[in-house]
């Protein structure tokens, strides 16, 4: 590509601060690129493959990411309305679209120009919704949030377009399932929590707790037997340390900055492992 690629949306856990290690202990050459938990895209769009299996299980971000290949002209349209709109009370009108009915009624491309919009202008463009699946984030301080980047969804449409990437919503280990011997696989699960105050009693309520976990180790390993090269970030916690003791003479341990935490206090460098197979 002769346009630098990068996210469309900021992602809570997205990966730009990790982009040095990742590119540096990428393997050098690779067939098929798998992303199972793709986020915000941030390694996706910085390797900029030519062929690629994305996945994340929110439907609501993989609705998005095939607007901008399939509709961005209609995405660009939506996304000029929000912005000519945008106020407090008008993001907590286009954000209650899922209490009251509305949001059945949208179709998806006015469903990616929600997601789009509302994480351009809410709290630190965090994605939570509560135990109803109703997004449930304040809108945020900015003075001039940039609301709609015609330039980057016309670029992205035009990479996904000229390339072979396929987008799925499903389980990671049926994304990876196709998998083989020189392709690449790259996880950024839900990270294993770091302290007690966020236990897995909090963390299975997302989905992810110890037992899937485990689960992604055993699909970290068959990928390795069948001779894929395999990468994955995690938290740097005893729990992932022993689930990969295999590999850990491969377990590289990074700092990084958390920034969700709304008390500046709270916020800081913590150690992260990025563990190859190869």
């Amino acid at each position: 590509m002769d346009k630098q690629l990068k996210p469309f949306t900021k992602w809570t856990g997205g990966k730009r601060q990790l982009l040095p290690y990742l590119n540096e202990w990428k393997p050098k050459r690779f067939n098929k690129y798998y992303e199972p938990f793709v986020g915000g895209g941030a390694f996706f769009f910085e390797l900029a493959p030519e062929e690629a299996i994305i996945n994340d299980l929110n439907t609501e971000l993989i609705n998005t990411y095939r607007q901008i290949k399939d509709n961005v002209e209609d995405l660009i349209s939506n996304l000029r309305i929000h912005e000519a709109e945008n106020s407090k009370d008008y993001y907590l009108h286009i954000r209650s679209a899922d209490r009251d009915g509305r949001l059945e009624e949208f179709t998806p491309v006015q469903k990616a120009a929600r997601l789009l919009y509302m994480l351009r202008v809410n709290f630190n463009g965090l994605y939570r919704v509560n135990s109803k699946n109703q997004f449930n984030v304040p809108y945020g301080r900015y003075k001039n949030p940039k609301i709609l980047d015609e330039e980057l969804l016309r670029t992205l449409n035009d990479y996904f377009n000229n390339n072979n990437i396929s987008f799925f919503n499903c389980d990671f280990e049926e994304v990876v399932a196709s998998a083989g011997v020189g392709d690449f696989v790259y996880f950024d699960p839900p990270y294993a929590p770091v302290s007690a105050t966020s236990s897995f009693t909090s963390y299975t309520s997302a989905g992810f707790g110890l037992e899937e976990q485990i689960r992604l180790r055993d699909v970290f390993k068959k990928l390795d037997e069948k001779g894929a090269y395999v990468m994955l970030s995690n938290s740097s916690v005893p729990l992932i340390h022993e689930l990969y003791r295999d590999y850990a003479d491969k377990i590289k341990i990074v700092g990084a900055n958390r920034m969700i935490n709304s008390k500046a206090d709270k916020r800081g460098k913590v150690d992260e492992v990025i563990i190859t197979n190869y």
